[in-house]
């Protein structure tokens, strides 16, 4: 059995493509519950990303100044793994609705398999965010939809910003 840690450490780990308030909503309470939150942004390789993790590294790293216990850190690979590599024994992770639940009941009773001393801490998404997906923003810029209740300014105007640059909009 692992000795008790001096401070608490928890990792919250996505593709955060783009980071919006429900993600944010998440990050807020887990600095507050954590002496130290990390932000690991990873690959997802059933996904095409927008934005690249560098990109999207740099972006939550504006955004997430007000946090002082915070930090992010791109990472490749498994999740549990970059847990481990971190030092922490807590992942942090945020729940929107039923089927939420039953995908990630499912990860996380694999990383327990993967790494059994890494547990899995869950907080329910506020009402106003249960709804929130990166997809769908994504979807919602491409047919250039108001995005300011959804995400903060400098992560609206990225958007924006690489929907112009790759062509994407539609119904304009």
């Amino acid at each position: 059995m692992s000795s008790l840690l001096t401070s608490s450490v928890a990792v919250y780990t996505g593709t955060f493509d783009p980071i919006h308030r429900g993600h944010l909503d998440i990050i807020e309470r887990g600095s507050r519950i954590f002496d130290h939150l990390v932000i690991g942004v990873g690959i997802n390789p059933d996904k095409s990303p927008f934005f690249e993790m560098e990109e999207r590294v740099e972006l939550i790293r504006q955004v997430i100044t007000p946090f002082a216990n915070v930090r992010v850190e791109g990472f490749t690979g498994l999740a549990v793994a970059f847990v481990r590599r971190i030092g922490a024994r807590v992942m942090l992770r945020g729940l929107r609705s039923a089927s939420d639940l039953e995908s990630e009941f499912t990860m996380s009773l694999m990383n327990l398999n993967l790494d059994p001393e890494i547990e899995t801490v869950f907080l329910m998404a506020k009402e106003p965010y249960s709804h929130l997906s990166s997809t769908l923003l994504r979807q919602i810029a491409r047919f250039g939809g108001s995005l300011e209740r959804f995400l903060p300014p400098l992560i609206a105007e990225a958007l924006e910003r690489r929907v112009r640059e790759r062509g994407l909009l539609h119904g304009t």
